[in-house]
């Protein structure tokens, strides 16, 4: 028990929604990335704990291979402390977070590196960093961010767009999110995968605008891209439950019940079914921003390790152009 200034009980009880369920980094995920070439991440200033632990790791499975950018006696203090030769390793000296983004952003835009990675710098500066025109990583595309949501006991993953960037996403955004979701879902290893647009019901109907908005994009993607199955509008209980699904009378929608990706209609949405599915679920939220020359890593300072580590992995799979998907039975 804890006391205030006058003696009452200030004990903080936990939600008994949340979880006590630590997320896992999917072994899947891990097992996809490490059958590629270790690609080069540039880690904008990395001389803190979090980015270096997160590159220790990744480099010790074989699935990067960093290149440091930040003040060189922090980053060889820290490789001290985890006992950790990177002499081998290249490491541009900054002075400082702006200067350190734009050395890493400017190495992948000039071909010293495959994967830009967010370290010890403000998420503002980082993507002010990637965009500024003299880096080269602009490419015309609309950049979009995409979960990778796995849970602890494993099964089927759950992707989910745009939770973390693009507040008000317009129709042409969506677009390019629906193609960047599908492309990935190929990548990790699902030849057809199943997409929903997410709303609160499931027909269209114009008192709720998402509603009429995911008819749209559904019959869009439906007629634009090959090797995937589109749905939309669905509430979320259509997405997660092929129950719900059977009730409702959607026994034969191919997605309902069964989606691999969920794009939302905006970030407040995409936010929360994603901290819901961390928090309550003790999900791994695996995370990477597609449309760039090279993926980027947009990691917090609040992700567990496992999360880090899963985020690296996803984008492994995301910058390798140049081998064609390996597809299997069961998708990652």
């Amino acid at each position: 028990m804890t006391l205030g200034k006058k003696g009452r009980d200030m004990t903080i009880e936990t939600s008994p929604f949340l979880t006590t369920v630590e997320p896992v980094c999917p072994p899947d995920l891990l097992e996809r990335a490490q059958s590629n070439e270790a690609p080069r991440i540039a880690i904008a200033n990395a001389g803190s704990d979090i980015p270096m632990q997160a590159a220790f790791e990744a480099t010790k499975l074989g699935i990067m291979t960093p290149v440091f950018t930040g003040v060189k006696a922090d980053i060889c203090r820290l490789a001290d402390r985890l006992s950790w030769d990177i002499s081998d390793y290249p490491l541009i000296e900054a002075g400082d977070e702006l200067s350190a983004g734009s050395a890493a952003a400017t190495a992948c835009g000039d071909g010293r590196a495959d994967i830009l990675m967010k370290g010890d710098i403000h998420s503002d500066v980082f993507l002010r960093a990637a965009l500024a025109k003299d880096a080269g990583l602009r490419t015309g595309a609309r950049l979009v961010h995409i979960f990778h949501m796995s849970h602890p006991n494993g099964g089927h993953p759950l992707l989910i767009s745009d939770g973390a960037m693009n507040v008000a996403p317009d129709v042409e955004t969506k677009q390019s999110v629906v193609r960047e979701m599908t492309a990935l879902l190929h990548r990790l290893g699902n030849p057809r995968p199943k997409i929903a647009f997410l709303s609160a019901t499931e027909t269209p109907i114009a008192s709720v605008p998402s509603s009429v908005v995911a008819h749209e994009l559904c019959e869009w993607a439906t007629s634009t891209i090959e090797n995937a199955d589109f749905s939309g509008p669905l509430a979320l209980d259509l997405v997660l439950s092929r129950q719900a699904a059977d009730i409702k009378g959607l026994t034969e929608n191919p997605v309902a019940g069964l989606a691999d990706g969920v794009i939302v209609p905006d970030i407040v949405s995409g936010n929360v079914l994603f901290k819901s599915l961390v928090y309550l679920t003790g999900a791994c939220a695996a995370g990477v921003i597609t449309g760039a020359k090279v993926p980027l890593l947009l990691t917090s300072r609040a992700d567990p390790p496992s999360a880090r580590l899963a985020s690296i992995a996803l984008a492994v799979v995301a910058s390798d152009k140049s081998k064609p998907p390996k597809h299997s039975a069961s998708a990652v």
